[in-house]
């Protein structure tokens, strides 16, 4: 398969200039600042808020390289995930005749930016157990699909899908392949960030949001080809991530230490959560998680998620997903807040099942 990226691109794309801004122009650290239009005061005290911030990052993607073991020139940082995914759509798919390919259940928001994007559509099922189906997706590919979009682990199933699946799309489709590896740190395989050099049509992305413990600030990371960051780099808005995210992250990634024992501590809590669950005699099925959360079967979900609303207990209600009949998607909490969940689950489930 040979990928060429410059042919994927929209032409008008290719073609655009993008805005200059004044931190492109000059990118120095001091000296007095009058090409901005700032204020030169602010208006926080002891806070430099008043300057725009470095529109690429950079030294937040210094940083962040050796971490995830790739070159700075190969990091998008974006407001969530979700700007990289709009980017994406906005840089290679016409809108009214390009197509992408989504794997139900997934994240929603790929379906909702496609949407936005005027972008079609085209559905391939998981399987039963949540794995691709490789032959019916490859059907599914004509000259104008330009994104398959693979989530794993996935949400909202918790599972990794196989490898060897998502390297298959990577060896024989001509179009991105889009790895979203939002909970990477809860899964016991490599990130496919591994693969980078290997191939080109692959973007990785990953957040903040997880066990970085960092939702509020969002900030999405994407890993790809230094060409493919690049195009994203060209089209994003000029200071899309604010100097105050960038240096509470740059200050988060000095202390990976703290990162790794929060990750210890909710794999603990996830099978302290799941030992609890499998006790419970309502409880169907409970589905192999690689995430911080778990997808739990019983009868009449509905009924029981609003139930745990009224004793402000919440959890996600999936049972309209595809796949996903009679499901709650239940987030690994502290000790505290499972052993609260637990409980009211207790009362509110077993009344119904009676």
């Amino acid at each position: 398969m040979i990928f060429d990226l410059n042919s994927l691109l929209r032409p008008h794309i290719a073609q655009l200039r993008p805005y200059t801004s004044a931190r492109d122009e000059y990118t120095g650290a001091e000296g007095v600042f009058l090409d901005a239009n700032e204020n030169p005061y602010g208006s926080v005290t002891d806070q430099d808020f008043n300057r725009y911030p470095d529109p690429y990052q950079s030294a937040l993607k210094e940083k962040l390289a050796p971490i995830k073991q790739v070159r700075p020139t190969q990091i998008f940082l974006g407001n969530g995930s979700d700007e990289a995914i709009d980017l994406l759509y906005r840089a290679f798919c016409r809108p009214g005749k390009d197509n992408v390919i989504l794997l139900p259940p997934t994240y929603g928001m790929y379906e909702v930016s496609a949407s936005i994007n005027d972008v079609e559509i085209r559905k391939v099922s998981l399987t039963e157990d949540f794995q691709l189906q490789p032959e019916l997706i490859f059907k599914q590919i004509d000259a104008n699909t330009k994104i398959i979009f693979v989530c794993t682990p996935n949400n909202p199933s918790g599972n990794k899908v196989k490898r060897e699946d998502v390297l298959l799309l990577l060896k024989h489709f001509p179009g991105l392949v889009v790895v979203d590896e939002a909970y990477i740190d809860f899964n016991d395989e490599p990130s496919f960030t591994s693969h980078l050099d290997e191939y080109p049509n692959l973007l990785v992305m990953q957040t903040f949001s997880k066990a970085w413990g960092l939702a509020s600030l969002r900030l999405g990371m994407a890993f790809a080809s230094e060409e493919l960051i690049k195009i994203l780099n060209k089209i994003k808005a000029p200071y899309n991530i604010s100097g105050l995210t960038q240096d509470t992250v740059l200050q988060a990634l000095g202390n990976v230490e703290k990162v790794e024992r929060m990750i210890v501590d909710i794999l603990n809590e996830r099978e302290y959560l799941q030992a609890a669950l499998e006790k419970l005699d309502f409880v169907l099925k409970i589905y192999p998680s690689q995430a911080n959360f778990l997808l739990v079967q019983i009868p009449q979900a509905s009924q029981v998620y609003q139930d745990l609303i009224d004793q402000k207990i919440i959890v996600r209600n999936r049972s309209k997903v595809t796949l996903c009949e009679n499901c709650l998607r239940i987030t690994v909490g502290s000790r505290e807040e499972n052993e609260a969940f637990l409980k009211a689950l207790k009362t509110v489930a077993k009344p119904i099942q009676s």
